[in-house]
C-alpha cells in the first residue's frame, strides 16, 4: 500500500501518544517514514503509546504552546504533517468548553500557522470529526458541503477547526504548493482505547471485572469503524496531496450504511465476540445532550481515491475483542499489533 511515498520522509504526528495516533505512528514506521510525534504525555494506564514503544522520536508539547510547537516544526521540518491532537470526548467537553475550545481550534492555529513557514513541507491532513455538521439527525448521511454546527462544546470545536484549516488552506497553503485536507471520520474502535465514557473501553473494562456491561444509550446510531480504516484513509489522502496538492479538500470517513448500527448493537457484537458469558445492560440516566442519529456519505473519498473499508462492523468488532484478550493474556501487544496492520495491508 501507497506504493512507498512515505519511505525516508519526514512525517509529523501531533497526538501521537492517543489511541489513533499510536496505530498511526507504528504503521508510518512499518511505510519507513522519519517521524516525530508532538502531543502530551499518555492520560490513562494503561494506554496504547506505552505498550507498543512506537518509532520515531517523541516531543512532550501542548499544541496551546505555540512557541514550543513552532521551534519543534522549524527544527523538524516536516513534508507531511497529520494533525490528531485534540480533546476528543463530547461528555468531557461539557465539564471544559474552554480547554476544549482551546486545544481543538487554538491548538489547530497554532499548528498551521508555524507549517506554513515550513518550505519542505507539502501535505497536510487535519483529523475533525463527523460530528463537524450541523446535525437535523436526518435519515440521509452528511455530504462534505453540509452545513457546520454543533451543539456542544466539542461539535462546535470541530466545526471551527474546519473553518480555521480552510482559511489557512485559502490564505497561504494553496499559493505555497501545500495540500491541506481535513478528515471528518466517524466512531473509530480497536485495541488500545482506554479512554472514559467510550463504548468498547467501558466493555472491557466491564468483562475483565466479570461484570455486566453498563450501556448508557443503547439506541443512538454512529458509523462504527475499526481504527485502521480512517487511518488508512487519512495516509492515501496524504499521499494524494503530496503527488498532487490540488487533492486538498475535505473527506467524510466512514463505513457503509450497513456498519451504521445502535450502541446496543454494537454491544451485542462484542458479546459474541468476546464469549465467557460477557453481557450488557441498558443503564440510561440521561446526561448532557449528545445526538441520536448521525450518519456520513463518503462517496467523495470512494469517488477521488477508490478508498472503500476493509472490515465490515463485525470483523472490525471481532478484532479489537482478539486484541483485548491478547493484552488480558499478557501477550507482546507491540508484536500483536504489528501483526493486525499486516493483516488489514493485505486485503
Amino acid at each position: 500500500m501507497f506504493n512507498d511515498i512515505y519511505r525516508g520522509k519526514r512525517v509529523l504526528v501531533t497526538g501521537h501518544s492517543g489511541f489513533k495516533g499510536s496505530w498511526l505512528t507504528m504503521w508510518l514506521g512499518r511505510l519507513g517514514a522519519e517521524l516525530c510525534g508532538v502531543s502530551l504525555p499518555p492520560e490513562t494506564e494503561p494506554n496504547h503509546f506505552r505498550l507498543l514503544n512506537p518509532p520515531g522520536r517523541s516531543e512532550w508539547c501542548d499544541i496551546r504552546d505555540a512557541e514550543k510547537l513552532g521551534s519543534v516544526l522549524r527544527e523538524f521540518r516536516p513534508e507531511i504533517i497529520f494533525h490528531l491532537a485534540a480533546q476528543p470526548l463530547v461528555r468531557l467537553s461539557y465539564r471544559k468548553p474552554v480547554d476544549t475550545l482551546a486545544v481543538n481550534v487554538g491548538g489547530t492555529v497554532n499548528l498551521l500557522e508555524a507549517a506554513r513557514n515550513v518550505p519542505e513541507l507539502r501535505a497536510v491532513v487535519v483529523v475533525t470529526s463527523d460530528k463537524c455538521y450541523r446535525n437535523s439527525e436526518k435519515a440521509e448521511g452528511y455530504r462534505e458541503n453540509d452545513p457546520l454546527g454543533g451543539y456542544d462544546p466539542y461539535s462546535a470545536s470541530k466545526g471551527c477547526q474546519e473553518l480555521v484549516a480552510a482559511s489557512y488552506r485559502d490564505s497561504f497553503l494553496r499559493a505555497a504548493g501545500v495540500g491541506l485536507a481535513t478528515a471528518r471520520a466517524g466512531n473509530v474502535i480497536g485495541g488500545g482505547d482506554f479512554a472514559p465514557d467510550r463504548i468498547i473501553p467501558d466493555c472491557v473494562r466491564a468483562v475483565a471485572k466479570g461484570e455486566k456491561i453498563a450501556v448508557r444509550n443503547p439506541h443512538s446510531t454512529r458509523p462504527y469503524q475499526h481504527v485502521l480504516e480512517p487511518l488508512g484513509a487519512y495516509l492515501m489522502i496524504a499521499q494524494a496531496q503530496y503527488e498532487n496538492p490540488a487533492c486538498a479538500g475535505s473527506y467524510n470517513v466512514g463505513p457503509g450504511d450497513e456498519d451504521c448500527i445502535t450502541t446496543g448493537q454494537l454491544a451485542d457484537l462484542f458479546c459474541n465476540s468476546w464469549g465467557e458469558e460477557a453481557a450488557w445492560e441498558n443503564l440510561y440516566q440521561g446526561g448532557p445532550h449528545e445526538a441520536n442519529f448521525l450518519k456520513l456519505d463518503c462517496s467523495k473519498i470512494r469517488t477521488a481515491f477508490g478508498w472503500k473499508p476493509h472490515w465490515q462492523v463485525a470483523q472490525a468488532v471481532k478484532e479489537t475483542a482478539v486484541w483485548y484478550q491478547a493484552w488480558l493474556e499478557g501477550k507482546d501487544m507491540e508484536a500483536f499489533t504489528d501483526e493486525q496492520i499486516r493483516k488489514y495491508c493485505t486485503l
